[in-house]
């Protein structure tokens, strides 16, 4: 069984466990009164004491054995455990029951036709669409050249070609190097795969990507058993990219309204250097045709530029 593919009582006895272990009982300010710890953090006693619970009802919460907590005992849970807003929110959707929670698609995840329009309008700045599960949906030019340039630019518009993101960042030697600091993108593409998890624990895709992973790579299999969970909307990300050298880039996500699940993230130099890396990395692409042409939805006369929605729709 995978470690998403568990049931869902077991995944939030899971994510209490977790959080439990990762509390410092100094910071949750418990006195152990001369009682030596044998494991880090906090024992089920002392959480239940801090929700106002008894210890056997949470005991049987982290065994997944009680079902259908109430709202208010969850909150007083996370209270006690000092969650972060994501976290209480990724509590919240675990303990969901399961007719309350989105139905699991099973159609390849598209991009909208408006996500597309945008990518053409920024199509000078390097820009990734992300889906669900990270997979890039499509990208812009420069995009691809400063994310993957050793793939195909048009394997995005093709559901069994399309880039896995987490696949890429943790199999790929390419794109794990092209990454100054790879343990912080590493640890905050598990933390979202892990909040994402909660909202569809019935999609068995994740949960194939998350097995997968668990299993050829022990640094995602350590990240993932950590329980972490996070969202990540902007920052500072560095590269090393084999054609232009290291660059520092700013990132921004913005959320799709028409798609909430999809995410479009965009790339700004850090700084002049950067800048010019990128001015040359630009020209690369449009000398070499590293990226080939841009997903647009249509031209002015009405004619495809490159792919019309309805062409990844059809795929």
């Amino acid at each position: 069984m995978t470690p998403s593919a568990s049931t869902p009582s077991g995944n939030l006895g899971e994510f209490l466990r977790s959080r439990r272990a990762a509390l410092d009982p100094e910071q949750a300010d418990v006195i152990s009164w001369g009682r030596r710890r044998r494991v880090p953090g906090l024992r089920r006693e002392e959480v239940a004491q801090l929700a106002g619970v008894s210890v056997a009802y949470y005991t049987r919460l982290e065994q997944g054995q009680a079902r259908n907590a109430s709202t208010e005992v969850l909150l007083a849970l996370a209270r006690a455990l000092q969650l972060t807003p994501t976290e209480v929110e990724h509590l919240l959707d675990l303990a969901k029951p399961s007719q309350l929670r989105p139905a699991p698609r099973t159609r390849p995840e598209r991009p909208h036709p408006r996500a597309l329009a945008m990518l053409e309008a920024i199509s000078g700045q390097p820009a990734v669409l992300l889906g669900r599960r990270n997979d890039a949906l499509a990208w812009t030019r420069t995009g691809h050249a400063l994310l993957a340039p050793h793939l195909p630019f048009d394997s995005t518009a093709d559901p069994a070609t399309r880039p896995s993101m987490p696949r890429l960042l943790f199999l790929d030697p390419r794109v794990r190097d092209s990454y100054v600091d790879w343990k912080t993108e590493a640890s905050t593409n598990v933390a979202y795969l892990r909040r994402i998890s909660g909202k569809y624990l019935d999609d068995t895709r994740l949960a194939e990507l998350v097995g997968e992973l668990s299993m050829k790579d022990p640094e995602f299999s350590s990240l993932w058993a950590s329980g972490r969970v996070g969202e990540c909307v902007g920052g500072t990300k560095r590269f090393r990219h084999p054609l232009v050298g290291e660059l520092s880039m700013e990132f921004q996500i913005w959320l799709q309204a028409d798609s909430p699940d999809h995410r479009l993230e965009v790339y700004t130099p850090s700084d002049q250097m950067s800048a010019d890396a990128m001015t040359l990395l630009e020209t690369l692409t449009h000398d070499e045709g590293l990226g080939g042409r841009p997903p647009t939805a249509e031209n002015a006369n009405g004619t495809a530029s490159a792919r019309t929605p309805s062409e990844y729709r059809r795929n």
